[in-house]
């Protein structure tokens, strides 16, 4: 009964995916389609050097403060483990990535990030060196990482993210790629090509990243082939899968980040090799924004979240999405962001335009709606479900007093071993029905029985495979928020969480109090209202202990408010 009940789910998933995703996915996995995958990754000769190029101008004006750091940061890279639990010497095609351990930090570690760094180091103190340290680890990768086997072959947007760090090292320092690294490149070429309907049938960050990288390697091979296809194929994700409201088929600020920064890195490609620019898209830099603290660039951990910083010649790390947002402004949308004096900005020689404009006070788009009043602002996980959904989250609420992520999401914990828990119902601050998930997990990036759901006026609504609806009403008077859920259906229990931020929190008669805020809940039944030790993952691979205000109500309850009072400032 088991094995026909999961035949079941996958085929609901498959049906809510669609035809093109599915035939996709169903070439990928063929035996004619491996076949010709393995002999376009046959075994090939490791590369030689010369591996970096000499050249090294003059860097331009910029605080010494981020020159110290880039400096510190360069002059402390050290020697590195490429393949972590994985065998380096497995065929990549085909080979198990999650049986030995996660492969997520070992990809990040193998992007090659360092290249643009040593590249900025080498213009800020051309005789410390920092060229032949930038051969020395791309002569070791080589050796160590023998074509097409082992980890770090095993992904197309894996070569293609070290295609773009590559391509715009050789940007910052004006030089062609010497015979060494050429050859390297001309092998990542050949692994992105190799399984295309693989990163078409993602409809994820995949779809955009590996076209974008083929035709980085297009552009500094002069392969003409390479170039037509990858421009022809980043065109067509970006019509499928970026909306005109500057929504993502992923619904993540990490994966949207992931997107203008791909996005941004390969415009400026493009430019320096003289290609004819891009019509100017704003939506998707605007969609972002509007969702970024201006103060601190933090982002809500809605979906999935894995760490990612790429190209990052800020060095804002993963936590700081403003030098992202300024570049992509800049380069997608002729705009300035919140940082008009942006370091990374600065190094590829982007002037400032006119500012983005600020968000409404009530706004919807790409998945999301939202309410700002003064410094705080509610953010809404809505419909319709058009691609995959990451979690199951829907009506899940942040809110945000500046800086402060007073209600937030669980976040992601990692992809192996998979923080399930994280990516519940009961990781959100949402309404759980009789201690289900809104939709059945069938793996960590895959659900079936998608609810019906969409925007209201003031809110959102869902309803669940098994009937029971859920109505979510927001609204605001000055520092007063007031949220209304309204149940109905055949569920018995129903449990109504609110995951905080880290405070001095204390249970009352009515609701809780902190130094933070005071919650009043109230419902047309009796409620239990109880404060308890939840989890959340500030950052990929990291685990803490996390308050939740839990309310929990019967049958045949309908109504459930609660009012968030916040500290006057």
């Amino acid at each position: 009964m088991e094995y026909l009940r999961q035949l079941a789910l996958r085929a609901d998933a498959a049906w809510r995916l669609g035809p093109r995703p599915v035939l996709l996915a169903t070439w990928d996995r063929s035996l004619p389609a491996r076949a010709l995958a393995c002999r376009a990754l046959a075994d090939a000769p490791v590369p030689g050097g010369p591996w970096w190029p000499d050249t090294a101008p003059p860097p331009p004006p910029l605080p010494a403060a981020h020159c110290a750091e880039l400096l510190a940061c360069a002059t402390a890279l050290g020697p590195a483990d490429w393949h972590g639990p994985f065998p380096p010497t497995a065929p990549a095609f085909g080979m198990d990535l999650f049986g030995p351990g996660d492969i997520r930090p070992v990809w990040e570690r193998n992007r090659w990030a360092e290249l643009p760094l040593l590249a900025q180091a080498a213009r800020l103190a051309p005789a410390a060196g920092h060229g032949a340290r930038a051969a020395a680890l791309l002569a070791d990768w080589a050796a160590r990482n023998s074509p097409f086997r082992g980890p770090n072959w095993a992904s197309g947007q894996e070569a293609a993210l070290r295609a773009l760090h590559a391509a715009l090292a050789l940007g910052l320092l004006g030089a062609p790629p010497p015979a060494g690294l050429r050859a390297l490149l001309g092998l990542h070429g050949r692994r992105i090509a190799a399984t295309p309907a693989y990163a078409m049938a993602q409809d994820n960050n995949h779809a955009i990243s590996e076209p974008a990288g083929l035709l980085a390697c297009g552009l500094l091979l002069g392969e003409s082939d390479w170039i037509a296809l990858g421009e022809r194929r980043l065109a067509a994700a970006r019509r499928r899968l970026v909306g005109a409201d500057g929504g993502f088929a992923q619904l993540s600020p990490g994966y949207h980040r992931l997107l203008l920064d791909v996005l941004a890195v390969t415009a400026w490609l493009r430019r320096r090799h003289g290609l004819p620019p891009w019509p100017e898209d704003p939506a998707p830099v605007l969609w972002l924004h509007r969702l970024t603290d201006p103060a601190t660039g933090a982002t809500p951990r809605i979906g999935h979240q894995d760490g990612s910083a790429f190209a990052d010649l800020a060095l804002a790390g993963p936590a700081d999405a403003r030098p992202s947002l300024e570049r992509a402004a800049r380069l997608l949308a002729g705009r300035s962001a919140d940082l008009p004096d942006d370091s990374g900005c600065a190094w590829l020689g982007l002037a400032a335009g006119p500012a983005l404009p600020a968000a409404p006070a009530r706004w919807q788009a790409g998945g999301i709606a939202a309410w700002q009043e003064g410094p705080a602002r509610a953010l809404l996980r809505i419909g319709p479900l058009r691609f995959r959904p990451a979690h199951a989250d829907l009506l899940h609420c942040d809110l945000w007093d500046g800086p402060l992520n007073l209600l937030r999401d669980g976040g992601t914990g990692a992809y192996n071993p998979w923080h399930r828990a994280l990516a519940a119902t009961a990781a959100h601050n949402t309404v759980e029905f009789d201690g289900a998930d809104q939709m059945p997990a069938l793996s960590r990036f895959l659900h079936a029985r998608w609810p019906r759901c969409g925007p209201l006026p003031d809110g959102g609504w869902l309803q669940d495979h098994r009937g029971n609806r859920q109505e979510r009403h927001i609204a605001v008077a000055g520092r007063r928020w007031r949220i209304q859920d309204r149940l109905s259906g055949p569920w018995r229990e129903a449990a109504l969480r609110w995951r905080l931020a880290p405070g001095e929190w204390r249970l009352t008669a009515d609701g809780l109090a902190g130094p933070l805020a005071r919650f009043r809940l109230s419902a047309d039944a009796p409620l239990a209202l109880s404060l308890e030790a939840g989890e959340e993952s500030p950052a990929y691979g990291e685990v803490r202990p996390a308050p939740v205000v839990v309310a929990r109500l019967r049958a045949p309850a309908s109504r459930i408010e609660t009012l968030i009072t916040l500290p006057d400032r």
